[in-house]
């Protein structure tokens, strides 16, 4: 057994955790007659790993994913029309470090949504900031916090993650609000993080989303040109494909 001093001297340290495998190291180090140094080395090892376990359950908790989706959980031969290697090579999060953008559309239910969030999954675990956000729900937070004198403070909420995750967007038309709210989000972040969008139209058909079509090619002239297009065209309903009936 630790001695209960010893642990105390730990938390002190703020190495509380240590306490969770010393035993076991101990044990270890008694059993392969481990040098000090090589104990101790182990010690520290199991301390880094679980602050690192620590700090990327806060950083998942923080993206606000709507579920914990990752790439080894996605079904690639459903539809193959998915590159896988293209998926491979964004995981990398390359494009976060280059600040550019990733456009993933098609119709409804093909897996957009999982791979957005996977994708985030994989930049949270390389230690990249991320936040995930439905476009209506950020709209919907931009507009209330006119009301409030909030605006500034809610939109850093937006710019300041590494890798801000919008998804559905184009649902609908924008409201001249709206409009200026993702344009100031879009604007902000060109060439300095990155975004990925996900949406049930291709990219040329978001001009007419907006009342100004000016403002509008000013947003997608810095969106499109900066980014990874990923289109899914054709398959059956990934999201069906997971039902439990299908599954059955």
């Amino acid at each position: 057994m630790i001695d209960h001093h010893l642990m105390a001297d730990l938390r002190k340290l703020k190495l509380g955790g240590f306490g969770e495998t010393l035993e076991l190291r101990v044990a270890q180090a008694e059993k392969d007659e481990l040098s000090y140094l090589a104990f101790l080395a182990l010690a520290i090892q199991d301390e880094i790993e679980r602050r690192e376990a620590k700090k990327l359950t806060v950083r998942i908790q923080k993206a606000s994913f709507e579920e914990e989706k990752t790439l080894e959980g996605f079904d690639f031969a459903f539809n193959p029309k998915i590159r896988r290697g293209t998926i491979t090579d964004l995981a990398t999060c390359l494009f976060i470090e280059k600040r550019e953008h990733v456009l993933i559309y098609g119709p409804a239910g093909v897996g957009k949504t999982h791979l957005s969030q996977a994708l985030g999954h994989e930049a949270c675990r390389r230690g990249y900031s991320v936040l995930f956000v439905k476009a209506a729900k950020m709209l919907r937070h931009l507009f209330a916090s006119r009301a409030d004198q909030s605006w500034e403070r809610q939109v850093k909420k937006y710019l300041h993650p590494d890798l801000l995750i919008i998804d559905d967007f184009g649902l609908t038309g924008l409201t001249p609000i709206q409009a200026e709210d993702i344009y100031e989000v879009i604007t902000e972040r060109h060439l300095r993080s990155s975004i990925i969008i996900t949406s049930n139209r291709p990219p040329q058909d978001w001009v007419a989303l907006f009342p100004d079509p000016v403002m509008a090619n000013s947003a997608l002239d810095r969106l499109a040109h900066h980014a990874h297009h990923i289109m899914i065209d054709e398959g059956e309903s990934y999201r069906k494909k997971l039902s439990p009936k299908t599954r059955q």
